[in-house]
């Protein structure tokens, strides 16, 4: 096998090269696989989540194994499959707690060197965590989603939606539109979408949305009190990373409800609360960082019994030498949802 591979990687937001990288060395208890197709993911943009550059880009690949450990002996050249990129550990105060993403050691595990490139390593601790085959019946592009959109099934759980529930999703991105297609399979009966472009709202009524409003054209409360018999959302979820979204967010959810955070402010960004509302609302907050195995266990059957419409998610493929071009329209976030790129060439008709 050649010892070098092609690699897209980050040094700044607008600087992503195409470099040479050595392949992986595996262990006796690791495997080598070869990159079929890795999503770009809208986390990336945010230079202060980068923990060190330059970077490999992505983690939300899926492959197909080429090597195998000597020690290895549940996995065969050949197969494809998903591997989450962090994985936790059972035995720990938080994994015990049910916490296993906020886990010291989850951060810790990670795919070698990253997704965007033409082959990576992964070690024993994955393949004992969060692993899946992929299904013939299942097109690479679909499967770039069980990561993402297990983050997504990780963030419901945590919603407290009762069945008939009025759900509101501030952001309709490619995760928003994740939070909107899912809901209704937790007890959500409205579902309102909400975002300053028309494009997504659209998107978002395709996705399964009853309802969509634009606030850079009309006022969110009265739009939501309009088409909810006079009440605000039993649960809201914002997806935009902006203080500015969480206060539209908090001031759109009904006494008694959910306000769940699915995406981080920056460090430092403050984010201010009526402490006596805080208290007679009765609101509860939520957040959910990443997927654990038990997310991507419950989202790989969804997606596996055809309840999720993944491939609507998918709107635009690229090579690995355009990846410079695929992150710039990754931070644009303009008409575009889920990009994959492939490492080694595009299917053909994409």
């Amino acid at each position: 096998m050649k010892k070098m591979m092609t690699a897209a990687v980050y040094h700044a937001l607008d600087d992503i090269r195409i470099e040479q990288r050595p392949i992986p060395d595996i262990g006796p208890d690791d495997i080598l696989l070869k990159t079929l197709a890795c999503g770009l993911c809208g986390g990336e943009t945010m230079a202060w989540y980068k923990k060190a550059e330059p970077k490999v880009l992505g983690h939300e690949p899926v492959g197909e194994v080429v090597a195998v450990g000597a020690n290895v002996t549940d996995f065969r050249i050949g197969e494809r499959l998903f591997v989450n990129h962090h994985v936790g550990r059972v035995q720990s105060h938080l994994s015990l707690r049910g916490r296993f993403t906020r886990d010291p050691f989850y951060a810790s595990m990670k795919l070698d060197p990253g997704g965007v490139c033409e082959y990576y390593r992964v070690t024993a601790q994955h393949l004992r965590m969060d692993v899946h085959r992929i299904p013939d019946s299942m097109t690479n592009a679909e499967a770039i989603t069980i990561e993402p959109w297990s983050c997504v099934v990780g963030g419901l759980k945590h919603c407290n939606i009762q069945p008939g529930d009025t759900v509101a999703v501030v952001g309709a991105g490619f995760m928003g539109q994740g939070f909107v297609h899912m809901a209704p399979m937790f007890g959500a009966g409205k579902v309102v979408a909400l975002d300053f472009s028309d494009w997504r709202l659209e998107k978002a009524r395709e996705f399964g949305a009853t309802h969509t409003i634009n606030p850079k054209t009309e006022d969110a409360v009265d739009a939501m009190r309009a088409l909810n018999n006079d009440r605000l959302a039993d649960t809201v979820i914002v997806i935009a990373p902006f203080a500015s979204a969480w206060a539209q967010a908090e001031a759109l959810v009904e006494v008694g409800g959910t306000l769940h955070l699915g995406a981080p402010l920056a460090p430092g960004e403050e984010w201010t609360r009526d402490g006596n509302k805080a208290y007679f609302d009765e609101i509860t907050i939520t957040s959910k960082y990443s997927s654990d195995h038990t997310d991507t266990y419950s989202y790989f059957r969804l997606l596996e019994a055809d309840r999720i419409d993944a491939a609507r998610a998918i709107t635009n493929h690229f090579d690995i030498a355009d990846s410079a071009e695929a992150f710039k329209m990754l931070v644009e976030a303009e008409k575009s949802l889920k990009i994959v790129v492939y490492p080694h060439g595009k299917p053909e008709g994409l």
